[in-house]
């Protein structure tokens, strides 16, 4: 078993479903431990300013977390592009709260990723809302 601060994503798509089941369930140690422990990561929610370091980050989602209901979350993903080192990916995220019919509108995210010495990190979220009419067909991977 290892340590929160042993855990090592082998591809991006691995770090981007731990975030997605991190913010699901509201757990505040999983989705840190998606986070590079660089400085220089940056966070922004609808609405919200950008959210710079580590510690901003974490104090953000512990707010989050400590103030949401639970939820359902759909995510599609839009677009990837693709390096060795990064990999950048747009989404749609629908939330649903749970016992409630329906999802409201999406939200637009932009989540960055980069490969590292410990394995795949995120460096990068910044989410706004996006309007209901935006889930029409774009390609899924850019070159």
């Amino acid at each position: 078993m290892t340590s929160p601060d042993e855990t090592f994503f082998i591809t991006p798509q691995d770090v981007e479903r731990a975030f997605y089941e991190a913010l699901e369930k509201g757990n505040l140690e999983a989705m840190m431990r998606v986070w590079s422990d660089e400085e220089q990561v940056v966070c922004v929610h609808p609405g919200g300013a950008a959210l710079i370091g580590q510690r901003a980050v974490h104090e953000a989602w512990q707010q989050i977390f400590a103030h949401s209901g639970k939820f359902n979350l759909q995510v599609v993903q839009q677009t990837a592009v693709i390096t060795p080192f990064a990999v950048i990916t747009h989404v749609l995220e629908h939330f649903s709260q749970i016992g409630q019919e329906g999802l409201v509108a999406p939200v637009a995210a932009t989540n960055i990723y980069t490969r590292g010495v410990l394995g795949w990190r995120m460096v990068g979220h910044h989410a706004s809302p996006a309007p209901p009419d935006s889930l029409a067909e774009v390609p899924t991977v850019l070159h």
